[in-house]
């Protein structure tokens, strides 16, 4: 996998994807691996603040969330909308109870009146609803090869980018597209 470092996406949407990115399914690196390790990345990425903690409860919602995401970044890169991730999600919402807010400049955004770890979800829905509707959000893919499933942001024009890194999972499927032509 390659986490594209040079280019980041815009914003706020770089919290999703690196959520996305704390585990990595190849090499079995979890950042999230304790309540204990949840709420040093949460303060980490200004998500928490500073003493707050977490149980291993919220350590289990917080995989789940991440995991969701996932789910709909792998929907943004031409896959299947999982129903499972879309209730972990909508569940994340009504848990967050997400309202409008204006800001000083009166423009609307999603604020979570939650607290804990639903506020967390809640700002990073947020940041979910703001990028759909400012048309970044599906720019925001995961790479469909099974063991990957890494977040990178696709800054082709055309937004046709499908794998983390050509030289990686992009070779990979072509190698195994090879083989099955082979016989």
């Amino acid at each position: 996998m390659n986490d594209d470092s040079s280019r980041h996406p815009p914003g706020e949407l770089r919290l999703v994807q690196q959520l996305v990115n704390s585990v990595d399914l190849e090499g079995v690196r979890d950042e999230l691996s304790s309540p204990e390790a949840l709420a040093e990345w949460l303060r980490e990425h200004e998500l928490a603040e500073p003493g707050e903690t977490f149980g291993h409860e919220d350590l289990a919602r917080a995989l789940s969330f991440r995991e969701a995401l996932r789910g709909l970044l792998l929907a943004n890169n031409e896959g299947d909308l999982d129903p499972a991730a879309l209730a972990v999600l909508n569940a994340a919402a009504r848990g967050a109870e997400l309202v409008v807010a204006l800001d000083d400049r009166g423009r609307a955004r999603l604020e979570p009146e939650s607290g804990g770890i639903d506020r967390v979800f809640g700002h990073l829905l947020g940041v979910v609803a703001q990028a759909q509707a400012e048309g970044t959000w599906n720019r925001l893919k995961a790479c469909p090869w099974h063991t990957c499933h890494w977040a990178f942001y696709d800054h082709s024009r055309n937004r046709s980018r499908t794998w983390c890194a050509m030289s990686v999972c992009g070779n990979r499927a072509k190698a195994q597209a090879y083989r099955r032509r082979q016989g």
